[in-house]
């Protein structure tokens, strides 16, 4: 059944910008990082509200694996946005450090900091063993974590986080299913759903979190998030051919076969077979795709689905200027 929640237009709610910092081939984490702080800097001159990064690990891809240090990066380059993570997974983490490098932020960068909160490995299993060691979860401690987690913010835990105690920052929960959006909803806490990779599980999961929701101190009402993959350009057919990019960095996933961001190709069908197409279309479902126009009309299509409060913008295309003017066109979709 559809959400029966009031739709929002697409000039009244704010956009988010979701950043893994990729790496493009031929590229090095040295580049990536460059990117990211000139996106941060347009996207906050363009009235982005917020800029968030993600944690992945073992992933030729991906240079934001230390989450932590590169919102600090961010942050120092720019002045007014809000940056944060998208997020931390918190189960290859003490809460204890995790409360002690986001007190550290809040205490350099007041006000700005976001603390998004994800409990998947983020990463392969192995490589979760890798991080975790002796002390791996499968995710089902999380509830308990994020219990700590408050506690040190709150100066009740069984030691003091300085920096940290006292640190009035925002944490959200972010899901791809329905388990962190049934726990912010009885948390009262903001949600983050991660469209972009997971649409098959974007309306059921928002429609448990408005529902459910109970109102708290900070929130009396539900708010949701939702991520999204946007590639906008002059045509439809530029933003097709950009897209290649990030469809090829989804099926050399899909094949167990991480790479770093490859650039655009003519034809997509060649590298792929059907089977594998067939998977990638359903993966990318909720990918928005195409010129102004078209992004507006798919946009306000999506917003009407799942009558999103803000929505969070991922963009991953091979060439930086390309990146750059696509979120342009956003804000002028925007409104901004």
């Amino acid at each position: 059944m559809p959400i029966t929640r009031p739709t929002k237009s697409i000039n009244e709610i704010p956009f988010s910008v979701l950043d893994l910092a990729p790496i493009v081939q031929g590229g090095n984490p040295s580049q990536s990082f460059q990117h990211s702080i000139e996106l941060a800097q347009l996207t906050e001159k363009l009235g982005y509200k917020r800029y968030w990064l993600a944690e992945h690990h073992n992933m030729p891809g991906i240079a934001s694996s230390a989450t932590s240090l590169v919102i600090g990066h961010v942050a120092a380059h720019t002045s007014t946005i809000r940056v944060g993570s998208g997020g931390i997974m918190l189960p290859n983490h003490s809460p204890l450090v995790i409360a002690e490098q986001f007190g550290t932020l809040e205490a350099m960068f007041p006000g700005r900091i976001d603390l998004g909160l994800g409990r998947a490995p983020g990463t392969d299993q192995r490589t979760a063993h890798a991080l975790r060691g002796a002390n791996y979860t499968n995710g089902d401690e999380f509830p308990e974590q994020l219990e700590q987690l408050q506690a040190y913010f709150q100066g009740s835990g069984p030691v003091r986080a300085i920096p940290g105690e006292g640190a009035n920052i925002p944490i959200w929960l972010l899901g791809s299913s329905g388990f962190s959006a049934r726990l912010s909803a009885q948390l009262g806490m903001p949600f983050a759903f991660a469209s972009h990779f997971s649409p098959d599980n974007t309306l059921p999961a928002l429609k448990l979190y408005y529902e459910n929701f109970q109102p708290s101190e900070e929130y009396k009402e539900p708010y949701a998030m939702v991520a999204v993959n946007i590639i906008a350009a002059d045509t439809d057919e530029e933003a097709e051919f950009l897209s290649t990019s990030i469809k090829q960095n989804f099926l050399n996933m899909m094949r167990n076969t991480p790479s770093q961001l490859q650039p655009p190709v003519n034809n997509l069908d060649e590298l792929m077979s059907p089977y594998e197409k067939a998977v990638l279309e359903k993966q990318l479902r909720s990918t928005i795709i195409g010129n102004p126009t078209t992004v507006k009309k798919k946009l306000e299509s999506f917003l009407d689905e799942t009558k999103a409060d803000e929505i969070m913008v991922s963009t991953m295309v091979y060439d930086q200027n390309a990146r750059l003017y696509s979120h342009q066109l956003v804000a002028e979709i925007m409104g901004l």
